[in-house]
């Protein structure tokens, strides 16, 4: 049976290494290449878009695809309303693989905002010091609050970089420790963080660290599903797509 996994995230990377070698199941991983060094999975790797919903759904047909796991990370919106319609479109099935987010704890002062123009907003009363932790793709939106110092983090360099009169920008990938995280807010004296609920422990001890030093979190929820079904490990994916295939080999 072939497969199509939609990836990037470490969710997508598990899958893949579970995949590898498969007996029954062909799996090919498909990444947007918004990263400019992704690590990249052990198994054939397709890098770049589709050409939206029809040319998503004219790929599956054209290479035989028997079913699609969308492992994007949890806010890559676009790309998950695509695969649900090209799905729909081809008949194919489709499964989310996506991380559980996360949930506010004791101690937490999470503040929750539908999207990053909110998130802008409710920065005004907060602290100056701002600690951007939301990828580099949405920075520019805070130019609606230059007013503040922000410590921008991201894997890659933001283009174009923001226009924001007090930043410092630094590059690094996860996983984060709970001390360097500790140790990082401290040094910029940070009042304020700025996360998507992404989810997942590549990144969670930031909000570890919040807690601990009672700092206020601007969380930006996820976008709404698609109605499609999901699960939040590579395992119960990997027993889906089995499933899958078992049931083409019944006759």
């Amino acid at each position: 049976m072939k497969a199509l996994i939609l990836g990037g995230t470490t969710e997508a990377a598990a899958l893949a290494r579970l995949l590898n070698g498969h007996a029954v199941i062909e799996a090919t991983v498909s990444l947007a290449g918004r990263t400019k060094q992704p690590v990249l999975p052990p198994l054939p790797t397709r890098i770049g878009g589709f050409g939206g919903v029809d040319g998503l759904a004219a790929h599956l047909v054209e290479n035989g695809i028997q079913a699609v796991v969308d492992a994007t990370h949890p806010f890559a919106d676009q790309i998950s309303a695509n695969a649900a319609a090209a799905c729909r479109k081809t008949g194919i099935p489709l499964l989310v693989l996506t991380r559980k987010p996360w949930l506010p704890g004791e101690g937490d002062r999470w503040i929750g905002v539908p999207d990053m123009d909110a998130a802008a907003e409710a920065l005004r009363p907060l602290g100056e010091h701002v600690f951007l932790t939301i990828g580099r793709q949405e920075v520019a939106v805070f130019e609606a609050t230059p007013d503040k110092t922000y410590l921008i983090r991201a894997v890659d360099p933001p283009e174009p970089m923001p226009n924001l009169p007090r930043h410092m920008l630094i590059l690094d990938r996860g996983p984060f420790t709970l001390d360097g995280e500790l140790a990082l807010l401290a040094e910029h004296r940070i009042d304020v963080i700025v996360s998507k609920n992404s989810g997942g422990t590549a990144t969670e001890a930031k909000l570890e660290a919040a807690r601990r030093r009672s700092i206020p979190v601007v969380m930006v929820e996820r976008p709404p599903g698609n109605g499609v079904a999901e699960v939040h490990d590579a395992g119960s994916a990997l027993r889906w797509l089995e499933g899958l295939a078992g049931h083409a080999r019944t006759p």
